[in-house]
């Protein structure tokens, strides 16, 4: 048997370490053995130490003898294996249902008529239409793939490939999302939000009427629905959502949210058909019509003609929606006194709201009379957001951090660009020219031929990621072959042009409003596209029933 007695010594200087000290080598054993065992001798001198105690002088000895007869070292244990990483990359199967769409249609027989290069980018854009329906990555991620596919198989040469950021709406969207955060950030938002709890806070109706109704008073005078969705509408409702408990990511989104959301951008569609100058792209359907046939629509005409259609529209559009996508949160009998509190205890108004709220004044006050100093509706933004950059209201940092602005930007900047071409490319003129003569070919009453054109008008949208470009390419068109068919030219030219306000509603990229409410993120996609078309189908009935019957009182047809 080998022993080693070990002293340790502990000294007021060298506090609170232990030191080892090791007495005569070991013997070695009889037996040749790779284990040894350590016990302890009998007189062992080790009362407790504190590490901690700066009075220990005392030396204490510890002797331990080794024998190799019992313990055997421990072998280290092998390190337990990393977890697997979870997959980071695309969504296989929407993938794959994207890129099928898009090879199916490349290689089937391109339609007399219609271009080789116009028929590649329709199979592009439909597959990046699906992969934005299905989200196999973000949308951003989607459209810059479809762009890349348009670029590498010279469907599209760079500079058109990426020219939809060149396009002032896409950076009006984005915009308004640095105003959303201003407006959050210094409790403007807040403010305002409880003033409307406050006066009609004690149902979810009524304040997502309060809503609608101060949209709709706002249209007439703000001929950008971007402008007005993004800059005053989405702050507010967004302060409005977060004031009540409806949150992003934590499940309480049906709360109140996701119906708040989907109203007030439905409306919007319907608010921008009830004025000429309610929307950018209505003045082009007025100049439209006048050269076609040779009338003029005038702003009374327009709001005369809307105003029943319109006031029913606001009116039963929400209802529905309450309905169909009810809110969780229905009534709240204590909100206006809740909101009361609220006010009193966030006191007077701080500096950066008073100009946050001179900047919105301003903006908005830009894009009312823009057209007298001739500025458009983004210069008016870029101007708003540089005094709240310079103010510091906002910094520059908080707007690179709102990737959902960005996001946006990227993916309604590159359906505007594909949209475009396929227009440029000629395929939307040989589209409208194959339903003309398919229409014009079945004789039927100018009333029944006038009702496919309308339906074929409308839903053709989806095709579409701008009303102007829209407008552009098939107003012309259809309104000849309806006059041709029989239809009195002024009420078609009438209907068309309400027609192309509502028809945004179906996605969330076909309205300058669309993409701003959508990218809130308090709606899924396959409930924003479903209910869209249902709602597309109560504002045809409303519109094309109760509306024609109005336009018959009033002369129109």
């Amino acid at each position: 048997m080998a022993s080693i007695p070990l002293t340790t010594t502990t000294t007021a200087t060298n506090l609170p370490f232990l030191r080892l000290r090791s007495s005569p080598p070991l013997r070695q054993h009889s037996q040749s053995t790779s284990t040894f065992n350590f016990k302890p001798l009998k007189s062992i001198h080790t009362p407790p130490i504190s590490i901690f105690s700066p009075l220990i002088s005392k030396r204490h000895t510890l002797t331990v003898r080794a024998s190799s007869a019992s313990i055997t070292p421990a072998s280290s244990p092998s390190p337990a294996p990393p977890p697997a990483q979870p997959w980071q990359g695309a969504a296989i199967k929407p993938l794959i249902a994207s890129i099928l769409t898009g090879v199916i249609l490349w290689f089937v027989p391109t339609p007399e008529g219609v271009s080789r290069n116009a028929w590649q980018l329709l199979a592009i854009f439909l597959g990046t239409i699906v992969g934005i329906i299905t989200q196999p990555l973000p949308l951003g991620a989607v459209a810059i793939l479809g762009l890349g596919v348009s670029v590498l198989t010279k469907t599209l040469p760079f500079v058109a490939a990426f020219s939809g950021f060149g396009d002032p709406i896409p950076w009006l969207i984005c915009l308004a999302f640095f105003f959303a955060k201003g407006f959050i950030k210094t409790g403007l938002g807040n403010r305002v939000a409880y003033q409307f709890v406050k006066l009609f806070g004690s149902s979810s109706l009524g304040l997502g009427y309060s809503l609608v109704f101060s949209e709709a008073l706002l249209a007439p005078a703000i001929p950008s629905v971007s402008a007005r969705a993004g800059g005053i509408f989405l702050p507010l409702v967004k302060s409005l959502c977060v004031a009540c408990g409806s949150n992003v990511g934590d499940g309480t989104e049906e709360k109140l949210g996701s119906w708040l959301m989907l109203t007030c951008f439905q409306t919007s569609c319907i608010s921008s058909a009830m004025f000429l100058t309610a929307m950018a792209a209505n003045p082009l359907c007025a100049t439209l019509t006048l050269n076609s046939i040779g009338q003029t629509i005038g702003w009374v005409d327009w709001a005369k003609a809307a105003i029943v259609p319109g006031l029913v529209s606001l009116v039963l559009v929400p209802l529905i929606l309450y309905i169909i996508y009810p809110p969780k949160l229905k009534s709240s009998p204590d909100a206006p006194k809740l909101a009361r509190e609220k006010l009193e205890k966030m006191g007077p108004m701080t500096t950066n709201e008073k100009i946050m709220t001179a900047t919105l004044f301003l903006t908005v006050g830009l894009w009312v009379f823009g057209g007298l100093l001739n500025i458009d509706a983004v210069t008016a933004a870029i101007l708003g957001l540089a005094v709240l950059l310079i103010s510091g209201v906002v910094t520059w940092k908080e707007c690179l951090a709102e990737g959902v602005a960005w996001d946006t930007l990227t993916w309604f900047a590159a359906l505007i660009a594909m949209a475009g071409y396929l227009n440029k490319y000629g395929l939307i003129s040989w589209f409208s020219q194959t339903v003309v003569k398919f229409v014009g070919g079945l004789g039927l009453s100018w009333q029944l031929s006038f009702g496919i054109l309308v339906l074929l008008y409308f839903y053709s949208h989806y095709f579409f990621a701008s009303g102007a470009a829209h407008i552009g390419a098939m107003f012309t068109a259809f309104l000849s072959v309806a006059t041709a068919l029989g239809t009195p030219p002024f009420f078609g030219a009438m209907v068309l042009s309400f027609l192309s306000n509502l028809m945004g509603g179906l996605t969330h990229y076909g309205i300058g409003s669309a993409p701003v409410f959508f990218g809130a993120n308090y709606v899924p996609l396959a409930k924003w596209w479903g209910y869209g078309f249902v709602i597309s189908i109560v504002n045809i009935v409303i519109w094309l029933g109760l509306g024609s019957i109005w336009w018959k009182a009033i002369g129109l047809w």
